[in-house]
């Protein structure tokens, strides 16, 4: 009996900490305007079965969604912008249920230039919670994306502070390139806050790249995981131990094709 209880145990814990590595699709955006069929063929030959997207590059849905099935790709996640939930967050939940997701996940505030201030974070916070409670009813999580420019100081912290701690009815998406540029730690802030992230994007960053926390950087510093100087290895450690489950590769780089296989190598050995 007490050899069936441990093996029970370690089976439950395998799957608690199970992870999964997927796409963000917005990776291959240049390759979907000239092929989107054979797009998500690459995908599925690169073995990825987890995807992070919602539209349909101008393909009928239901066209869309049975290349989808035939290339066994799932659609974890949706994307959303900041208008939608704000304006129609409805219309993000009716996209998710689509696409049999479970998040609903918004990479943009909009702002003036590089004027972003505590009124952005606290009105985009409102924003978010009201969304938030509304997909919570649908069986939906929302998810932001920091993108650099919350890493700026306010009082004791920075603005993202703010809104994780005032974050009630939504949760996060670390993307761990951008916490980086923006001058945040991203294992750091994954520890500080281990039961907000929610979703992962995995984007490794050029060595020597400078920080800023505009939210903007060029695709070329994006690089192959572990290559980099964001600590892939340690922050997939600590996301396997968080329990957090869906991993998407985002690679803006224009060596996208030949750069997703290795960084998929590079995670295949980190198992």
């Amino acid at each position: 009996m007490k050899k069936l209880t441990a093996l029970l145990f370690l089976i439950c814990t395998s799957l608690l900490s199970a992870q999964e590595v997927g796409l963000q699709l917005y990776s291959l955006r240049n390759q979907f305007k000239e092929d989107v069929p054979g797009t998500l063929k690459l995908i599925h030959e690169w073995g990825i079965k987890y995807i992070e997207g919602g539209g349909t590059y101008d393909l009928p849905l239901e066209e869309y969604k049975s290349l989808l099935n035939a290339n066994q790709l799932e659609m974890v996640s949706v994307g959303a912008s900041y208008e939608e939930v704000r304006d129609n967050p409805e219309k993000a939940i009716e996209t998710a249920k689509v696409f049999g997701a479970k998040y609903v996940m918004v990479a943009w505030i909009p702002h003036d230039g590089n004027n972003f201030g505590f009124e952005d974070i606290k009105k985009a916070t409102d924003v978010f919670n009201r969304a938030g409670k509304l997909l919570k009813k649908e069986g939906l999580t929302l998810a932001y994306h920091p993108h650099g420019y919350e890493f700026r100081p306010y009082k004791n912290g920075t603005l993202f502070d703010y809104m994780a701690k005032n974050a009630t009815d939504f949760a996060f998406e670390m993307d761990v390139f951008w916490v980086k540029q923006g001058g945040a730690d991203p294992l750091a802030l994954l520890k500080k806050y281990p039961k907000k992230f929610v979703l992962f994007h995995l984007k490794d960053r050029r060595h020597g790249t400078k920080s800023d926390n505009t939210g903007h950087a060029a695709d070329e510093t994006n690089v192959v995981l572990g290559t980099g100087d964001v600590g892939i290895k340690e922050l997939v450690a600590e996301a396997k131990k968080l329990g957090i489950k869906y991993m998407f590769i985002e690679d803006e780089s224009p060596d996208v094709v030949q750069q997703v296989p290795k960084s998929l190598a590079y995670l295949k050995s980190l198992e």
